[in-house]
């Protein structure tokens, strides 16, 4: 059946257009010789490429981290599909070899599987900088030895991607090279290293930063930080959390304006289990955190992840910062898509047919996914 969808501003991940075409699960070319069976009126708002989400710890009660099943990840991926998030990495924070293989384990079996949204597995951790561990359990960081970069490589072969986050003062060079030489996106964070180290791991070949500011060396007048490092090289994209609690709005405002390309800024929810949950608190290597007032925190006021759905991270630099949706609808998308080399973030003929509709007061209300229609819950802070 041929669907076409006319009424909303329509973005596919590069252009804006005033329709969109679908046959099943792939978008379509418009035209006579695919008579559409079905018109879809959208009163207005924006019809956006599926939410792509490269740092996800938890949803719907659970944490990946406790759990690394494929059980697991189909509550967190279904949880993420009423929120907007078509694709999504689930992401295990700094853990034990054990639960790490399981994780490899669980996800490689969920791909195999086809558990929808599951797009591949990004491990934070446990190869970081223990000044900066912010919520991750520090006993449980440590340098890369070679049997973990044995696991790692191995590891890619298994998945349809890996991002891997490591601070540039455990992990060398030399290893951030045999892992891109394999196929995985090094990403960089939790890391007290200098501007140098930093440079020093995008030439050889580092891709990301992870959670831009947050739990990372700051950019100051003589020593510029991986801060530094991430706005001014063009090797490196950043993620960011948007929740105007981890990142000031007016320091998201500076980034975006000195960023230097082709690596770009893109929106991350961190997301923790409360996630499309009505949950008000969950544990974390026995520690228990505390949801309250959009904060995740620790017994000691830590920031343990985010309270946030990408839709409202694009609500709040829309509304918040006065930020055009023409910047801000690839880093929901394509941005991340594009770096993680996944076929997602786009909706040009060919495409998946996963796509979200947002009024015109962006409160997420759609969302397909190949093709078809998915429940919206509403758990989302979506006022």
């Amino acid at each position: 059946m041929t669907t076409l969808f006319t009424g909303a501003q329509v973005f596919d991940g590069s252009q804006w257009l005033d329709r969109l075409q679908i046959a099943g699960p792939k978008v379509t070319m418009p035209g006579p010789e695919a008579p559409v069976s079905q018109n879809v009126a959208l009163p207005g708002g924006w019809l956006l490429p599926g939410f792509v989400d490269l740092q996800v710890n938890g949803g719907d009660g659970v944490l990946f981290n406790h759990a690394p099943t494929v059980q697991t990840l189909t509550r967190m991926a279904q949880a993420h599909l009423g929120l907007g998030v078509t694709r999504l990495l689930p992401t295990l924070i700094t853990d034990t070899p054990d639960v790490t293989r399981a994780a490899i384990d669980a996800v490689a079996a969920a791909c195999r599987d086809g558990v929808p949204g599951i797009a591949g597995l990004h491990l934070e951790g446990p190869h970081l900088a223990q000044p900066k561990a912010g919520a991750h359990d520090p006993t449980l960081i440590r340098p890369m030895a070679q049997a973990d970069l044995d696991l790692l490589r191995e590891a890619v072969t298994r998945l349809p991607a890996l991002m891997v986050t490591v601070a540039p003062e455990t992990v060398t060079p030399a290893q951030i090279a045999q892992l891109v030489q394999a196929g995985i996106v090094v990403s960089l964070g939790h890391s007290a290293c200098s501007y140098e180290q930093a440079v020093a791991a995008a030439q050889a070949g580092a891709r990301c930063v992870t959670h831009l500011f947050n739990a990372m060396s700051p950019l100051g007048s003589r020593s510029p930080g991986l801060v530094g490092a991430a706005l001014n090289s063009g090797a490196l994209n950043a993620g960011l959390i948007a929740d105007f609690i981890h990142v000031h709005p007016e320091t998201i405002r500076a980034a975006l304006a000195a960023k230097q390309g082709p690596g770009q800024l893109f929106l991350v929810s961190d997301a923790m289990a409360v996630a499309g949950s009505p949950a008000q608190s969950f544990t974390l290597n026995g520690r228990c955190v505390s949801r309250r007032d959009g904060h995740l925190t620790l017994p000691d006021g830590t920031l343990a992840g985010a309270d946030l759905d990408l839709t409202t991270a694009l609500r709040n630099l829309v509304h918040g910062l006065g930020l055009p949706m023409a910047q801000l609808a690839p880093m929901l998308g394509a941005v991340p898509a594009d770096l993680m080399g996944l076929r997602a973030g786009y909706l040009r003929p060919g495409d998946p047919a996963d796509m979200v509709w947002l009024d015109d007061s962006l409160t997420l209300r759609r969302v397909w996914q190949g093709g078809v229609e998915m429940p919206v819950p509403g758990f989302g802070r979506q006022g």
